[in-house]
């Protein structure tokens, strides 16, 4: 096929390999047929890496009416997963508004999967409509521009329709309007997956998985517990990220986390405004157990839940040796994005580590904006350091001791996504449907390499 005449370009890369699974592993589903399609954003320089059409027409045909991308998945499929939810198993979970449209390659060879919500019911989706609030793709465009300025592990929003309908929400203003997403991750794949089959007691569907895993994303492993062991490292490394820039992930439930470390489908996430460790995002988190400072002991107890699901097949003393990694992971994990938010060279680990620690120390005593602080000291005091006084004297002293690697940012204003930011960019879309604001917002995020 020549992708060119296509609209396609020849970087465009389909995949199946979703297929080497099985059908034990998914549904194959259709999309809603929604009244009104109207682009509200597209990350066409991510499609264009990708080698997909970027043409408005192609990408209602493809992201709004969900026509198959060529030589990819012929149907939607929507994959089955159990999972623990506030700590509790339920094996009634699924994809239920979304579902896994494509899979291609990335320039480097890496699988991605596009995968969607508000794309309509599936078998799992109980009694949900299977449908997303524009507000709802509004929070997570954000929540993923933001968090790749900031340098961290997250998917990607390829693309946000408007579709037409109203939607009554109870936790938001109704009726509301309706959206369908697309993103962009190296997997889907959940612990929950892993879960599922350990609950039906599936073992060749776990040698299965164990086996696709290692294939498409750890291809070093050589079994279940060295995969298990790379998980826990890029799980610590992209709770180290979120706790470095103060995100509140809000519902760090197991279905809601994935094989390759990425942070996706964002709920009820809050960015710290100061340091406050016993902020949660869910309204309905009450008694805190995914709060702020949690975040990192809740991971651990997830990736325990992955090991007990591996425990089928995988020895116990092997799958405890490959937890014992997370530790340790994640103290430099968290380490090196620290210095990385600072703008400094590391030196050596405890030092360092003592620092970061007394970084977090020192900005919860103080109570200074948490985005001023970052923006302020990345490799350089602020031109009035005396703003925050004589509390941070010891601090100042040993962040001085640090070669800077990172010149100071450009931007006069630090880049921010709190709670009141949201509203003020919701409100003019809401009341006058002006994008202005939100298209500035996204403006003053750097964007990464693609």
């Amino acid at each position: 096929m020549n992708f060119r005449q296509k609209g396609f370009c020849i970087t465009y890369q389909p995949s199946t390999a979703i297929y080497e699974l099985g059908e034990g592993f998914y549904d194959p589903v259709s999309a809603a047929d929604f009244p009104k399609t109207q682009i509200r954003y597209a990350d066409k320089s991510l499609a264009a890496a990708l080698g997909l059409p970027i043409s408005d027409s192609d990408w209602v045909k493809h992201f709004g009416r969900f026509s198959p991308l060529p030589n990819s998945l012929s149907q939607p499929l929507a994959m089955r997963y159990h999972g623990h939810q506030f700590r509790q198993y339920n094996p009634e979970l699924g994809d239920g508004r979304g579902f896994l449209f494509a899979q291609l390659l990335d320039a480097k060879g890496r699988l991605l999967d596009l995968g969607t919500k508000g794309s309509g019911q599936t078998p799992y989706s109980r009694r949900g409509d299977g449908r997303l609030t524009l507000l709802g793709g509004v929070r997570e465009v954000l929540a993923t521009r933001y968090l790749e300025h900031l340098g961290m592990n997250t998917s990607r929003t390829l693309s946000l329709i408007e579709t037409g309908e109203a939607l009554i929400r109870g936790d938001e203003p109704s009726p509301t309007r309706s959206a369908v997403m697309v993103r962009c991750n190296h997997s889907h794949i959940r612990f929950g997956t892993f879960q599922r089959l350990a609950f039906l007691e599936d073992v060749d569907g776990l040698e299965s998985l164990i086996h696709y895993c290692i294939r498409h994303f750890y291809p070093e492993a050589k079994n279940g517990a060295d995969l298990l062991e790379q998980v826990c490292e890029t799980s610590a490394d992209m709770v180290a990220g979120w706790m470095a820039a103060g995100f509140v992930h809000g519902v760090m439930n197991t279905d809601n986390m994935n094989i390759t470390g990425e942070s996706f489908d964002y709920g009820p996430y809050r960015f710290l405004p100061t340091m406050k460790p016993h902020m949660t995002a869910a309204y309905f988190d009450h008694n805190g157990l995914y709060r702020f400072s949690r975040q990192p002991e809740i991971m651990y107890w997830n990736l325990a839940q992955l090991a007990q699901s591996l425990s089928l097949i995988v020895d116990d003393q092997d799958l405890l040796k490959s937890l014992e990694r997370y530790s340790s992971a994640y103290q430099t994990s968290l380490r090196n994005h620290v210095f990385a938010r600072l703008g400094l060279v590391p030196k050596a680990l405890k030092t360092d580590t003592e620092f970061v620690l007394s970084t977090f120390q020192i900005l919860e005593e103080s109570q200074v904006s948490w985005p001023q602080f970052w923006h302020d000291w990345c490799g350089g005091a602020p031109e009035d350091d005396g703003l925050y006084g004589a509390a941070f004297s010891d601090w100042k002293q040993a962040y001085s001791a640090y070669d800077i690697c990172k010149a100071k940012p450009m931007a006069e204003v630090p880049a921010s996504l709190i709670y009141e930011d949201i509203g003020a960019l919701w409100e003019p879309i809401a009341e006058h449907d002006d994008w202005t604001a939100f298209e500035g917002k996204l403006n003053s995020y750097d964007r990464s390499s693609i």
